[in-house]
């Protein structure tokens, strides 16, 4: 197992313009069927005639919904990759089903029901990649230490630490409730309109998932010894939510014993919500040459 840890830079900032992005990306509606559980996406494939490479696995955060990857999709299906973007269980087309929502574990278990379902109806290429933000970051990490029957490449996600910084445990994660500094940072870091185009991505977050946020620093614990796939974790220069001392960071990573490859990465001009930020371009792009690498480690 190899760790890379670089130095995490903090620019000085001026105060933001009015604040997002261009209209998102229209997609087709898709729905998969995740053992009984129905789960709203987003699919987005190559263009014609391109050889399909993989499928990646997008995974939103808490209070969010799958249209948070629409920034990262054109610079996966240029490259060849699939995107399957899924509103996490309790989300969109599950929340009347599951009102409560689910653990995350249970989570993991919902998703490789979906990928299995998908991969029998689709050419998922050289397997599927998963990619996860915050508390998706959590789902996929479970998902990836979970048993599954479909072919696992490799897992980056960024906003998903290891210890909670002492201020972030007062704030429910969510867009709004006071915790508005932990979720953005300087708001300088994202471009004109952001704050009101997100309004849009905007989901209730289930109350299980919720009432497991305090147990997470355990539950990585129990898992990371399970995730055998290469690992890449990502924290913005002016993420808030946890400790992002080298010795934590460290640690996060030396739980995962299992994986062929860890690599501990920073976002510099990046606050928690790194897809939506001035730097998302970048930020994508690093996840593709971290793809192109997991592609490379598992040819035959």
């Amino acid at each position: 197992m190899t760790t890379t840890t670089p130095a995490l830079t903090t620019p000085a900032l001026t105060p933001p313009p009015a604040a997002a992005p261009a209209a998102p990306t229209a997609h087709a509606p898709y729905e998969l069927d995740a053992g009984g559980i129905p789960l709203s996406a987003i699919l987005a494939e190559p263009p014609a005639g391109t050889a399909r490479r993989s499928t990646i696995l997008a995974v939103h955060g808490r209070g969010m919904r799958a249209a948070y990857w629409n920034a990262f999709i054109p610079h996966a299906t240029a490259l060849g990759h699939a995107v399957l973007a899924v509103d996490r269980p309790g989300y969109g087309a599950s929340a009347d089903v599951l009102p409560e929502g689910q653990s995350l574990a249970e989570q993991a278990q919902t998703l490789h029901a979906a990928l299995k379902e998908h991969a029998r109806t689709h050419d998922i290429g050289a397997g599927f990649f998963l990619l996860g933000h915050s508390d998706g970051g959590k789902a996929a990490l479970h998902t990836a230490a979970a048993s599954g029957a479909v072919p696992l490449l490799g897992l980056d996600t960024s906003g998903t630490g290891y210890f909670y910084d002492p201020q972030a445990l007062h704030f429910p994660s969510t867009l709004g409730g006071g915790a508005t500094k932990l979720n953005w940072g300087p708001l300088n870091l994202y471009p004109r309109g952001t704050f009101q185009a997100s309004r849009t991505l905007l989901a209730p977050t289930p109350p299980r998932e919720s009432a497991e946020t305090i147990h997470w620093p355990r539950q990585f614990e129990a898992l990371a010894p399970d995730v055998r796939i290469p690992v890449r974790l990502t924290f913005a220069a002016h993420e808030a939510w946890w400790h992002l001392d080298a010795p934590t960071l460290a640690a996060m990573a030396s739980r995962l014993t299992a994986s062929p490859r860890v690599i501990v990465d920073h976002q510099p001009g990046a606050g928690h919500n790194i897809s939506l930020g001035h730097t998302a371009a970048a930020y994508h792009l690093r996840v593709l040459a971290f793809l192109e690498e997991c592609l490379l480690a598992a040819r035959p």
